[in-house]
């Protein structure tokens, strides 16, 4: 049997979308994920707490979203919420960085503090594109569009994160340049090298997936 049509177009069943219900499930389920994500872009105990709440508020609000994408949206909701919240564009050029809040690393499983904190110490619009091309593998132009910079700033922008996290994180890098004395890579291919080496080490250990609250 063909689709319900309504003046000739097709009509989607109101079963196919997430429901509030659905979209509360989902956040009980996954709190300590969501929770988590909220934390390493906002910073902050309180302010990861207000924007897992916003996060929960927006998702409710009756968007038409297909149930297959609710994990997804939520996710997306909860990064929206926290670029309104600490509006990392602006903030970005900031010399002084808050430090890491304790409370809230004492929720952190101690394996995977040394990850935790080092994206915590990245400059809030860094800190935000590392966790979203990365972590959450939004693409550039996604980025951009959110964060409302251009998309030929998030490659800088991350760049410049994937750097620091080696230097924090202390991991061993050799880019394609350090393999033949000979051979002059450029430097984009370095960078590359280090986004994959970052990402990696992320999969690998999957701190937003971890945390035990």
């Amino acid at each position: 049997m063909g689709k319900a049509e309504r003046n000739g177009k097709p009509v989607v069943s109101a079963g196919l979308y997430a429901t509030a219900a659905d979209f509360q499930q989902i956040f009980t389920e996954d709190v300590n994920s969501l929770y988590l994500l909220s934390l390493l872009l906002t910073g902050n105990q309180d302010r990861a707490e207000e924007c897992f709440v916003a996060g929960i508020g927006e998702s409710a609000k009756g968007n038409h979203v297909f149930k297959e994408w609710a994990h997804s949206w939520a996710r997306r909701t909860i990064i929206q919420s926290a670029i309104r919240l600490i509006a990392p564009r602006e903030r970005s050029a900031a010399t002084i960085l808050n430090p890491v809040d304790a409370v809230a690393m004492d929720k952190v499983p101690f394996v995977l503090h040394a990850e935790v904190r080092a994206i915590l110490e990245l400059a809030p619009l860094e800190r935000f594109v590392f966790v979203m091309s990365v972590l959450e593998r939004y693409s550039d132009h996604e980025c951009s569009i959110l964060l409302g910079c251009p998309r030929r700033d998030i490659a800088t922008v991350r760049a410049r994160a994937m750097q620091q996290l080696v230097t924090l994180l202390r991991l061993k890098h050799r880019s394609p340049a350090d393999t033949s004395s000979t051979n002059s890579a450029k430097p984009e291919n370095a960078d590359t090298g280090i986004e994959l080496m970052i990402a990696q080490h992320f999969v690998l250990r999957g701190p937003v997936r971890e945390l035990k609250w």
